[in-house]
């Protein structure tokens, strides 16, 4: 069908463009130190992922059942036969090769999302083992289970439309195995204040995130049909009302409206839609959205005021916590078969699927990250840290060299300690000057990201 043909090539390169968009949210969030490392955990799992995928994970996912577990390996190992034909199960009316790269995708993005619950701390040579790890042994199986037609979540009766599980709930629990495995950063230990790097790189990075998920969601009907249409306006609906959820509901607890909050209110919204959004309607969307936002905003208050967790950029609230929503909220409203229709089976399927998803993507991630630091440690030294990770491990930073580490090589080894200590410290002095001058701002306090303003504005004259 040449329409579908067209509809779900435009989609894949929507759904491509949410990696970039993810580099700019995550890297607006972080220390300006940090910010060229976060980005490129992000955008190097496009290279990382795409071969991968080709080699094996396509066939793991998507390749002929072995018991609704796994898919065979040599099925479509090296793409071999994956070319212009259909397949009748997979892909009706669109190439294979282009239902193999939609699917791609969604394996890209997936352990992108991990990496913002380990920024500023950690090794990238070990982020790349735990990368393909990940996607091979966690990704691969959760998607054969729920998109493939023999997997056994799928015959279980699980709606998850565009990866509320696969995506969201899998990134979510494994950056909260992440977050404990390597443990809180310094900054964070010492409760220090520092606010993000670049909030319009926030701002941009969400617009990206929003535009590409019509193609995450409403490129999952496979088709240019109706059901991709409602797709695509609850998704727009959903990321909407959550954005003006987590504006209002921190105005009412006395919080100042901020750009970080509207737009982790957005990618919320967009969390929580994503397996919901093919099976409920738009007016339904918007509640999805709107209790997912307060509920991750309840979640990411908690975290930062009540727990040790150094979860950097809210992983685990705002995807763990809003995929479960999502899911939650699916079984609820899916039309015919939800709660609200009288059918009870397919929200207790969804319980259950919920529970054992966050089990195995914790559990497995957690395995994946101690085998990881038995071959290449999976955080780097505290000295590495104290520089920042884009000298330490890039040898680059976000707009020149800095001029506190003038002795720096580019393995991140200093050949003036003493000077680039007193120097650093001198840089912090500064910027805790510059923080105290902002603190009407989004201040992010103990080291983790924060929303909005937590604090009563300064009672001083105006002049």
């Amino acid at each position: 069908n040449s329409g579908d043909v067209a509809w779900m090539l435009t989609a894949t390169g929507l759904v491509l463009l949410m990696t970039p968009g993810l580099s700019f949210f995550y890297g607006g969030m972080v220390r300006t130190k940090n910010v060229v490392s976060t980005m490129l955990q992000s955008f190097v799992a496009m290279a990382v992922i795409s071969i991968l995928w080709i080699v094996v994970g396509f066939s793991l996912a998507f390749g002929d059942s072995v018991h609704g577990l796994i898919g065979n390996p040599l099925t479509f190992f090296m793409f071999t036969r994956v070319g212009a034909q259909t397949h009748p199960n997979l892909a009706p009316t669109i190439p294979l090769v282009v239902f193999a790269l939609f699917q791609l995708k969604f394996a890209i993005i997936t352990p992108a999302l991990i990496t913002g619950s380990f920024a500023e701390r950690v090794r990238f040579t070990s982020y790349l083992l735990f990368m393909c790890l990940f996607s091979v042994f966690i990704y691969s199986p959760l998607a054969h289970w729920t998109w493939h037609p023999d997997g056994f979540l799928h015959k279980l009766g699980v709606l998850d439309f565009a990866g509320g599980t696969v995506v969201h709930m899998s990134a979510g629990f494994a950056a909260l195995a992440g977050a404990l495995t390597l443990g809180r950063r310094e900054v964070h230990r010492m409760g220090e204040l520092h606010t993000p790097a670049n909030i319009p790189f926030v701002i941009l990075g969400t617009g990206m995130l929003w535009f590409g998920w019509f193609g995450f969601n409403a490129g999952s009907a496979l088709s240019a049909s109706g059901q991709a249409a409602m797709a695509f306006a609850a998704t727009n609906t959903a990321s909407a009302s959550a954005a003006l959820a987590w504006i209002f509901f921190d105005g009412m607890r006395g919080h100042k409206p901020s750009a970080l909050g509207a737009c982790v209110g957005a990618v919320v919204g967009l969390v929580a839609i994503t397996p919901a959004a093919g099976y409920v309607s738009i007016g339904e969307s918007i509640l999805i959205g709107t209790c997912a936002s307060v509920i991750s905003n309840l979640c990411v208050h908690w975290k930062n005021k009540a727990s040790t967790l150094d979860d950097t950029l809210d992983v685990f609230p705002c995807h763990g916590v809003g995929g479960m929503v999502g899911m939650l909220m699916t079984g609820l409203f899916a039309k015919d078969v939800g709660l609200t229709s009288g059918h009870a089976r397919t929200f207790l399927v969804h319980c259950g699927a919920l529970i054992f998803v966050a089990v195995f993507s914790f559990v497995g991630s957690w395995v994946l990250y101690r085998l990881t630091d038995l071959i290449i440690p999976l955080r780097v030294s505290s000295e590495q840290e104290e520089i920042g990770l884009d000298l330490s491990q890039h040898g680059e930073v976000m707009q020149g060299r800095d001029p506190y580490t003038p002795g720096l090589t580019t393995r991140g080894v200093s050949r003036a300690d003493d000077q680039r200590r007193t120097r650093g410290t001198r840089r912090e002095n500064r910027f805790c000057s510059a923080s105290s001058a902002v603190s009407a701002l989004n201040v992010v306090p103990c080291g983790g990201v924060s929303y909005s303003d937590t604090r009563p504005a300064p009672n001083r004259q105006e002049p």
